[in-house]
Parts: structure tokens; sequence; C-alpha cells
């Protein structure tokens, strides 16, 4: 796999690294981690709202169930 990198930016990070592969890669991981986490609490979210939808239909039934056209 080739990736094109801008060549100041890459000269700009050796200067601040002494091992720029060991920086990227960690730089990536803790990415990775976060798109992770943040993945994950919108999952925790998205099942909380539904759990909440869920135990508001089990109390008090559907509104739709009021207009059925049966």
């Amino acid at each position: 796999m080739r990736f094109c990198f801008n060549e100041a930016l890459v000269a700009e990070a050796k200067a601040c690294t002494d091992n720029l592969s060991a920086t990227l890669e960690s730089l990536l991981s803790d990415f990775v981690d976060h798109r992770q986490d943040a993945r994950l609490d919108r999952q925790r979210k998205i099942d909380a709202c539904v759990a909440d939808w869920n135990a508001v239909h089990a109390t008090i039934g559907s509104f739709a169930d009021e207009h059925s056209t049966l």
C-alpha cells in the first residue's frame, strides 16, 4: 500500500520525534480508540432510547391503536 503525504508536513513531524513510525502508530491507535468509544456511546444512547420507548409502549400502548381503520 502506498501513502501520499505532504512532504513538508512529514519533515516537520520528523523534527518533532525520534521515531515517526511509533508516533504515528500511537496517534492512529488513539484515533481508532476514540472513534470506537464514540460509536459505542452512540449505540448505548440508541439502546436507552429504544428501551424507554418500549417501556412507554408497554405502559400506555401505541398512539396508533386509537386510530385503527379496521
